[in-house]
């Protein structure tokens, strides 16, 4: 386990996200793509080996092959994380954040972190000072990025770095502008478990987000009632098991859909009853259906 991050949302609930704003979402693997983790395991973040200290967050633009990753590593500054293209998660030992194109996610200073790409990812990073937090987020957080700040954040991210010229100021307090006026979104958190049994349970699920076992059933699996594991999922992790559940299953939603899998089979792999309740469930989440969502 790595370092305790949780100072950057110390006094928050179980999600680690600022009291003033949601937190953001979810979710993983099933089916042939089950063999490989949806994201990296927030436990395995940092690792055994130190975590890698860049005082400066950067700004620039990185592409990463699919399945790239960066791994555990903290700034002394504040961090916008973009995917231009493909899926992002992020993970941190409270969680994993995961943000396709209509997304980025903000990650505070000291925040210790890594990446993972699904899909080609054309990654768009902003780093600002400490002192500059626009929103006011003191945990990490999943941003609505509007058709104008996804310019904004490409422009940015892939002009040089001229120092303080009039253009780039003039370009970065547009930026900010547009952060203020973004919404925190609140599905697309997966917090991490702590309590013993609900970490086998979630470990079982992430594997295969399609299981459709009653709580009681995984419960009998992992020696815990459904009444204490549902009063675990309440307390440990601020939502409930099929909240849970559901955030999981459309996160590896969102990776299958950027590998080009079709909608029925993904539908089938992270265990909707039909396409028709996926699409629905997916509509509502993302504000488009899982057919126009952009593939990697």
């Amino acid at each position: 386990m790595m370092p305790n991050i949780r100072h950057a949302a110390a006094g928050q609930g179980a999600t680690g996200q600022a009291a003033a704003r949601p937190a953001a979402v979810h979710p993983a693997a099933s089916h042939p793509a089950a063999s490989r983790p949806a994201a990296a395991h927030p436990a395995a973040v940092g690792g055994a080996t130190a975590v890698r200290h860049a005082p400066v967050a950067p700004t620039r633009t990185r592409r990463l092959a699919p399945g790239g990753s960066i791994d555990a590593h903290r700034h002394d500054d504040h961090q916008i994380v973009y995917a231009g293209r493909g899926v992002l998660t992020v993970t941190t030992d409270a969680g994993s954040w995961v943000a396709p194109g209509t997304r980025a996610i903000w990650v505070p200073a000291g925040v210790v972190h890594a990446h993972r790409a699904y899909g080609e990812l054309d990654l768009h990073l902003v780093g600002l000072p400490v002192t500059e937090n626009p929103l006011g987020l003191d945990a990490p957080t999943v941003l609505a990025v509007s058709p104008l700040l996804r310019e904004l954040l490409i422009a940015y991210t892939r002009a040089e770095d001229d120092g303080e010229s009039p253009e780039r100021a003039r370009l970065r307090a547009v930026l900010l502008d547009q952060l203020r006026a973004s919404d925190a979104q609140q599905p697309l958190h997966l917090p991490t478990p702590t309590a013993p049994p609900l970490r086998d349970l979630c470990a079982i699920l992430r594997a295969d987000p399609g299981d459709g076992r009653t709580l009681a059933e995984l419960g009998r699996q992992v020696g815990a009632g459904d009444r204490t594991l549902s009063r675990l999922f309440r307390s440990d992790l601020g939502m409930t098991f099929p909240q849970w559940r559901t955030q999981l299953r459309l996160h590896h939603a969102l990776i299958l859909l950027t590998e080009r899998t079709p909608v029925t089979a993904v539908a089938h792999q992270c265990g909707w009853s039909s396409a028709s309740a996926f699409i629905e469930v997916f509509r509502r989440t993302f504000g488009h259906t899982p057919g126009s969502h952009p593939a990697g």
